[in-house]
This record gives C-alpha cells, structure tokens and sequence, in this order.
C-alpha cells in the first residue's frame, strides 16, 4: 500500500499552490468559468454514460442562469428548490441559479409530500424542479400557489420539461456580482429530532469550505466519487470544491457497495466522502478485496459517530489518506482529524480547524474556565468560525437557541455535543446533550451504554435512548442489531434479550442500567447515516 500521507500531501499539489486560495472571497460560478476557460475540454460531471467537460458545464450553467432571469424574472433574493436523486441536470440548475444571484434548496425525496409542501412553502421556492419518483409523490398534494414545476427528466407531461423550459444554446445570462453575504442554499436540517429548519448557508460560508479543500488535493485530473444525496451538506462540502478547483464529480443516484467498488475502479476515483454506515458496509463487503482502489488520495467522513476500530480497518486496507471532518452543517465548530497522521487518535474528532474558536459550556451556558478545559472537564461545544450559517429561515426564535455569545459579545453556534479536549487539543466526543438521559436525577451519555452493548460478540450495532419512566422520569433502553450468522468468534449462540441485557447491565453502572432491551432488524437512519432515534421511540410505544 503506497503511503497515505506521501500520497495525500503530493496529490494537493494543483490547487495547494494556486494563489485564489488566498483570496478573501471568489463566487463558485466565477471559479467553474475560470475553470472552462483554463480547461475547457476536462470532464466536469460523469452522470452514468453521459460525460460533461467544463465547457458544456460552464455552458449549461449559463443557459440556466439565462432562463431564470429572462423568462423567470427572477434575481438576487429569490429561491428555486430542487427534489430529485443525484442527476448531472440536478447539478447544472445548481450551479446556474447560483450564477443568476438566487439561492437553491435543495430537498429530500424521502421527505413525506406534506413536508415537502411545508419547506417549499417556507424557502418561498418559485420554482421547483423535480424527477418522476419527486412528481409522483407531489402528484396529490397541494402545493403553493404560483409555485412552477419543471421536470429534470421530462417524464411527465403534467410538468415542464427541462429541456422545454431551458432558453437555446449558447444564451448568456446578465453578468452578476455575488456578495459573500448573499443566500447560497438553504439547507433544512435532517428532521431527527423533530420538523426540519432551514438553515441559511451564505456564499462566504462555501467560500470558507472550497479554500479548505485547495490543500486536499482537488484540481485538474482529480475524480470525486459522489455517493451521498445531493441535498446533503454532506456531500456539498466535497462535491462544490472538487468542481469549484476543475476537478471532476461521478454520480451515484443511490448508494450501493458493489456498485460504488465497480464505478471507483472504473474512474480511477481520486476522492470520496461517504457517511460511517457507508465505510462499514463497504469494508463488510466480501468482495472488497478485489478492486483496485489505489487511485484514492483521499477519502473523507463526517455526519455520524465514526468509530475508532473502523477507522483503523480503512487505513489497514484502503490507500490513501483518510480525514473525518466534524462540525454541523450550521458551521461554527469544526474540528479535522487527519487519522493516516494521527493512528492514535482515532478515537477523537480532532483538534479545531485553522480559523476555528472552539469552547466548551456548562448546562447553564457558563463558559468552562480554562483550567477546567486543561483538566478535561466535558461541556458542551460551542464554535466560532469564517463558515457560519446566517440563522435558520424565517425561524429567529430558533436561531436565537443556537448562538451563544462570549463575554466580549462575539456569536458562536451551539453544537448540542458533549465534548473534551485531551492533553495535546484533540476533541473528545462523549454524546450528544440532546440525546443525554436524566434518569432520577442522574445524567446518562447514550454512547457509554452502546459502547458496552458492542463489546458482546454477537452485537453488530445498538442504540440507546430514553423513555418515559413514572418512578425514575426517564429510562434508559436499547435496541440490538445482531450479526446474522454468529461465528465461533462471536460466541457459539445469539444473545436472548434478557441476557444481553443482564450482561450489559454488569458492566454498567447503577445509574446506568438499561431497563429494557429489544433485537430489531436495523436502525432506522437518515439518508446521510444518523440513527433516527425518535423513530425508535415511535416504534417502541407502538402495541405488539
């Protein structure tokens, strides 16, 4: 296996040297046309057979941006939404509202049609596009008034195709000076613990994620493999700098092992990101082993708990160099953790970013004193940073919840992690706050039960969460994925469920124990790897 580090540190060559990685704001539209006139004819977008150089990239944005303000009217200040799986059209309408100054939200198809109702409502989107599985489920419900529908793939006539609506070859749209202020997405949140928010990213906060990526190794001949939904901050965070540095993007429209294995190979994939439970199920594959993945420089993660040992099978088995990126798509905190540099801390997230003030807060939103921190004292994290989300759309209220100020009146967001920092700066997560368990008083972190619950052989995953308990307030329980077939190395019997139980609770505290334990099949997890927890409460005050 070729050094990760060596490796990683020569492939950022292209861009780690380009001066624009200076600068103190460029506009992605204007970095993708400098990168059609550099090099027109490099591969932009690889959409399954169809392939786009920069020039038609930058060509197709135009005619974009050109719809939206002469047919459209539309301008600065307004917004387009998009609810579609990963398609190279999906892309360029990005790109080109971003090119006419409007804001893009981009939606997920898994949401329910009155959901996306909802958020369609309150981006104020006058128009949406959409593919045919978005159009059928959207195919009953009312949508607002005034609200256009343009389809992608031109398979439903009750709706503008795209090509239909898209203005002739070769028009060019007025020329627009975008402000780092300006809207750029709104991106509404993953919907976990209740009804999504808009959060509002500005052009400043991805020019603070593209001048990240310039050290990374994106550029010309680079090749990012996309496997996460295009809504997904997840996957913007990777997909706008690897195109913004004139790098190119392979889509997936859904993520499955072998196929991500087989199109890598293919394309001589450079970069990814993918989410753990993707990791997972890609190093569980059985045929993992076959590929050859030694074009990878870099693979990224983020999004969910990463765990150590996974972390650790990645770099014994997958070339190229492998960093978790932890932050929230708010921003604010974000911490890198370069785990091919730093094989001992992989059970961290990493110390805080250049540019990153990171501190940690006490339940009564007391900053922890520095001795405290020094010791390893765990608070709350709290992060101030060039990428900030401007607040959550038309939601004050529910901004105001997620900023914390300093003494000196400077804004952070609030992460809801808890977290410490070791001895050498590295952030140690311990849980989330919201996820926290107050059970008689006491408070439980839900990731010290898990992390006993997959030390039993024949556990695969586990998720612990609270429900209501009249003696104690809340309790805590847990659901168990077991492995499928037991091998001797995993004991010789699955676990019964009161068992694993008592064996848990053995190992656990008095304060700790887990009151109930059920085998479910799977954890429900959003598209993007998070465990849904508040599924797993639904289903289990559910009879039978």
């Amino acid at each position: 296996m070729p050094d990760a580090a060596a490796a990683l540190n020569a492939a950022s060559a292209p861009a780690a040297g380009d001066p624009r990685a200076e600068a103190e704001f460029l506009d992605l539209p204007g970095m993708v046309a400098q990168a059609a006139a550099a090099n027109p004819q490099t591969t932009a977008v690889i959409d399954g057979e169809r392939r786009f150089d920069f020039a038609q990239f930058d060509a197709m944005i135009d005619r974009v941006a050109a719809t939206l303000q002469q047919r459209e009217g539309l301008g600065p200040g307004a917004v387009i939404a998009v609810i579609a799986a990963a398609c190279a059209e999906y892309v360029f309408v990005y790109f080109g509202a971003l090119r006419a100054g409007l804001a893009v939200a981009p939606l997920a198809p898994s949401s329910t049609p009155a959901q996306l109702a909802d958020m369609l409502a309150d981006c104020e989107a006058r128009i949406v596009f959409v593919d045919a599985e978005a159009a059928a489920a959207l195919a009953a419900t009312p949508l607002p008034a005034g609200l256009k529908v343009v389809m992608l793939d031109g398979s439903a006539a009750a709706a503008l195709p795209f090509e239909g609506w898209l203005a002739a070859p070769l028009t060019r749209p007025a020329p627009v000076r975008i402000e780092p202020g300006w809207p750029f997405n709104i991106i509404y949140s993953s919907g976990t613990t209740g009804t999504p928010k808009g959060i509002v990213q500005p052009h400043a906060m991805r020019w603070a994620h593209i001048r990240r990526g310039s050290a990374t190794g994106y550029g010309p001949g680079s090749v990012t493999l996309v496997a996460t939904p295009l809504y997904s901050n997840t996957t913007l965070v990777s997909l706008i700098p690897s195109l913004a540095w004139g790098g190119a993007v392979v889509l997936m429209k859904k993520f499955d092992a072998l196929a991500y294995l087989q199109l890598a190979e293919r394309h001589r994939a450079t970069h990814t990101m993918l989410v753990p439970v993707q990791y997972q199920r890609l190093m569980a594959h059985p045929r993992f082993g076959e590929f050859d993945l030694s074009s990878f420089v870099a693979k990224f993660c983020t999004s969910a708990p990463f765990r150590a040992e996974l972390k650790a099978d990645i770099l014994a088995r997958w070339p190229g160099g492998l960093t978790e990126y932890y932050g929230m798509t708010e921003g604010g905190a974000t911490c890198i953790l370069q785990c091919h540099l730093h094989p001992a801390k992989l059970h961290t997230v990493g110390p805080p970013a250049e540019g990153h003030d990171i501190r940690l807060i006490d339940e009564a939103a007391r900053e922890l004193p520095r001795e405290a921190v020094a010791r390893g004292d765990a608070g709350e994290v709290v992060g101030r940073s060039p990428g900030m989300m401007s607040g959550y759309h038309r939601q004050p209220a529910k901004t105001a919840e997620a900023e914390w100020f300093d003494a000196e009146g400077r804004r952070y967001i609030r992460t809801g992690d808890i977290g410490r920092f070791d001895a050498d700066g590295f952030l140690v997560l311990t849980d989330r706050r919201k996820d926290m368990i107050i059970s008689g008083g006491f408070n439980i972190y839900p990731s010290d039960l898990e992390a006993v619950l997959r030390r039993h052989p024949a556990v695969a995953d586990a998720a612990v969460f609270g429900m209501p308990s009249a003696q104690w307030g809340e309790t805590p329980v847990a659901a168990v994925v077991l492995h499928a077939q037991p091998s001797q190395a995993r004991g010789s019997r699955a676990a019964d469920a009161q068992a694993l139980r008592e064996w848990a609770n053995g190992q656990l505290g008095k304060t700790q124990r887990i009151s109930e334990l059920r085998f479910v099949g799977e954890l429900p997890r959003s598209a993007i790897g998070k465990v849904l927890r508040r599924e797993l409460r639904e289903a289990w005050q559910r009879p039978g």
